[in-house]
């Protein structure tokens, strides 16, 4: 058990959180208990996960993409007061944590990706040096690649460019960071990887010859959020559980 304001002030100093402009507020976004014993992780605080957490009698849910964006309406109505309302009902507290959960060097999404891809990261570059630039330790056709990348999400990955092509370096951000594909095309790698795509994609990949691998939002961002509540239970001596709620997005 922790004291929760303990364990905010531990994530936020892991995830160096005050280094990141975001579009959302990271760490607590709904208080609940004043102390944590059980924690569930997902990638979205969707209602189905939120239920998950009460079945579970979690003090604490702790996702990557949880409440209040910029570009969303401000008023507690609709689905967020059925989420809310949950939340406050079981009096469990609601952990978000955005762009320094895709950041981190070792618990990260993208550094997450890079053990999956089997991959070496020697930079990062693009917004907020969030993209993470490297080398497979095991070059593969963009095909072969495709394939490696789906069976590591458990999804299908979609490629774009030369099946043929061989891939030795590689760009990657998870989540819907394809608008990053011509800048990772200017760097030289072979192929980028993000989670969405768009349909400059396909126009950049038949134009620059770096083809580009879109893996899935959700799929991309999965393994952070694991990483992060299984350290922090390791930390603290907490019971994590991550609970994935299937998203073919």
């Amino acid at each position: 058990m922790v004291k929760l304001q303990e364990l905010l002030d531990y994530t936020q100093q892991l995830l160096a959180v005050e280094r990141y402009r975001d579009y959302a507020p990271n760490g607590l976004q709904v208080e609940g208990k004043g102390e944590v014993r059980r924690i569930v992780s997902g990638v979205t605080a969707s209602l189905a996960l939120l239920e998950a957490a009460v079945d579970r009698k979690a003090d604490a849910v702790l996702v990557h993409h949880g409440y209040f964006w910029k570009s969303e309406p401000a008023g507690v109505v609709g689905m967020k007061q059925r989420r809310i309302k949950l939340l406050l009902r079981h009096d469990i507290n609601l952990l978000a944590y955005h762009l320094p959960l895709d950041g981190h060097p070792e618990l990260g999404n993208n550094a997450q990706l890079a053990y999956l891809l089997e991959a070496e990261i020697d930079n990062w570059f693009g917004e907020q040096n969030l993209v993470a630039e490297g080398r497979l330790r095991k070059p593969a056709t963009l095909a072969e690649l495709a394939e490696r990348v789906g069976n590591a999400l458990g999804r299908p990955a979609l490629p774009l460019g030369d099946p043929a092509k061989r891939v030795t370096r590689i760009a990657w951000c998870s989540g819907g960071a394809q608008g990053m594909h011509y800048e990772a095309a200017l760097r030289g790698v072979d192929a980028y990887i993000s989670g969405e795509v768009s349909e400059q994609n396909a126009h950049i990949a038949a134009e620059t010859g770096v083809a580009y691998l879109a893996a899935g939002h959700h799929a991309t961002e999965k393994f952070g959020v694991q990483a992060l509540g299984a350290h922090l239970a390791e930390q603290f001596g907490l019971d994590h559980r991550f609970v994935d709620i299937a998203n073919p997005v």
